[in-house]
Formats: structure tokens, C-alpha cells, sequence
């Protein structure tokens, strides 16, 4: 997975199989490790807290999404699904945290871990999800559809087939229109694409694969950044937050996981 920090538009963020979160600077080219995680967690998707929003730091807790501070020690962790954690999003203005999980459900929270509310429940894992625009409503995964659903319940639920394949990454910009319709499809890749997040601006946008982290303009002109040791990078946010949402799985003391299988 890979998120951008909004504080620093020249920074990007990455969180991989290997239990590392790193740092990439977009100018330089230099990377600098931020936290390696122990050895019985998984990070699947990070995500940034937004700066504009203060708030008191928490105290640990139990498990499946933690709550990172930007040294990439762990403020928080919460019990969230049955299963992983597959995703996990704040709102643009903070005060609400989305998760989807390997159980099907979709979960709000507040900032401080709190759950508020269940929003939907899908027959198969949701790997994705994003806010609108104006947080008042959710796009997710469901399969080879996406679904664009309002926090209003008597509001009307869009949805509409965009691959051929498992849809394992989303976020929210004008590739897309707010009705479905395609406005750019790139072409295939060799690997999987397992993560994608835009930049602030929405002028630019970084993928994920394979061994590979590529950004791209809002026309999906790519440019190579890097490799990254052999694992698929699952998450990458492009900078701009200073707390981090980190969804991740543990194993048991024998080492099996207590999480998702691996990726479709």
C-alpha cells in the first residue's frame, strides 16, 4: 500500500509483506525506513491522518488497525473485524475513521477508536474503500464491481461492474466520474496492481506492484520511482497527515496467520 503525507508534498509512504514502513522522497530519490514492525504483524493499508485536525495521543489497546504516530510508534490498536483488516480511511476532515474487512463489513470509527457504525455487509472480503468527496458518502469493492454507497440510509446505491478481475485497490479522484463512467483505462501491467492513492492535488498518482512503485500523472503517464525488495508493495500514501491509520494481520506464537490468505 502506498499513501502520500499532505504536510509534504515531496514525500511518499509505503508499507509492504516485509513488515517495514518506509519513506520515500519524491526530489531525491532517497528512502529511510520509519518503522519495522514485529515479526507476527502484517501491514495491508495505511492511511494518513489529516494535519489540519488535532487530538490527544491514545493508549494501546488490542489489535487489527493501529493508530501510528509519524516516528512509527503505535498510539493505538483496535479489534476490528473477523479476519483482517483490509482497508482503512479517515474522512477529509478527521473526525471518522472507515474500515473494510476480510469479514464482508464495512465500519466506521471515531478518531479515537470508537465504533459508530456498521454501514454495509458484503458476502466476500471488501479489499478497498475511499471517501466522497465530501464525506458524505463511500466507494468500495465488491468483487469485479464498485459500489459508491451514502452514509444516508434512504439514499440511492450506485454500483457497476469495472473489472475483470478482483478489484483489490480504490481511491477517489476524475478517472472516475462521481456516475461510473470510465473517463481513462491504462494498459495492463505484468504483475497484479495492489495499490494506488492520489496526491493531494489529484495532479498525480502512485501505483503499486510486484517489486515495483511507479508515479503517475492524472493522464497515466508512468514514471519508474523505484523497486522495492522483492514483495508486493500494499500500501502508499502520497504525503499530507500526521497520524497514521495502519491496517495490518498477525500470526500466532506457531506462526500461522491470523489473517487474510494471500492476494487473488
Amino acid at each position: 500500500m502506498i499513501d502520500d503525507n499532505p504536510s509534504v508534498y515531496n514525500e511518499l509512504y509505503s508499507c509492504s509483506e516485509d513488515h517495514q514502513i518506509l519513506r520515500w522522497n519524491l526530489l531525491t530519490s532517497e528512502t529511510s525506513l520509519v518503522v519495522k514492525l514485529q515479526e507476527d504483524l502484517f501491514p495491508i493499508d495505511l492511511h494518513w491522518f489529516p494535519k489540519t485536525v488535532g487530538g490527544k495521543k491514545q493508549s494501546q489497546a488490542e489489535i487489527f488497525f493501529h493508530l501510528v504516530s509519524k516516528t512509527g510508534r503505535i498510539e493505538k490498536s483496535v479489534e476490528a473485524h473477523k479476519g483482517a483488516v483490509l482497508a482503512g480511511r479517515w474522512n477529509y476532515d478527521g473526525t471518522a475513521l472507515i474500515t473494510a474487512g476480510e469479514d464482508g463489513q464495512i465500519k466506521i470509527w471515531s478518531k479515537s477508536g470508537m465504533l459508530r457504525s456498521t454501514l454495509a455487509q458484503q458476502g466476500s472480503p471488501v479489499y478497498s474503500v475511499a471517501w466522497g468527496p465530501d464525506s458524505d458518502r463511500i466507494l468500495y469493492t465488491s468483487g469485479r464491481l464498485l459500489i459508491i454507497k451514502p452514509l444516508q440510509p434512504s439514499a440511492k446505491v450506485l454500483q457497476w461492474k469495472a473489472h475483470d478481475g478482483i478489484i483489490l485497490k480504490v481511491d477517489w479522484n476524475s478517472v472516475w466520474d462521481s456516475y461510473g463512467r470510465l473517463l481513462y483505462t491504462s494498459s495492463s501491467h505484468d504483475y497484479p496492481v495492489t495499490s494506488v492513492s492520489w496526491s493531494p492535488d489529484g495532479e498525480v498518482f502512485a501505483m503499486g506492484s510486484f517489486n515495483t512503485l511507479r508515479l503517475c500523472d492524472k493522464t497515466g503517464v508512468r514514471a519508474p520511482l523505484t523497486t522495492h525488495p522483492t514483495a508486493p508493495v500494499l500500501c502508499q500514501p502520497l504525503t499530507h497527515f500526521c497520524v497514521l491509520s495502519l491496517c495490518a494481520f498477525q500470526c500466532d506464537k506457531h506462526g500461522s496467520r491470523r489473517g487474510p490468505p494471500s492476494l487473488p
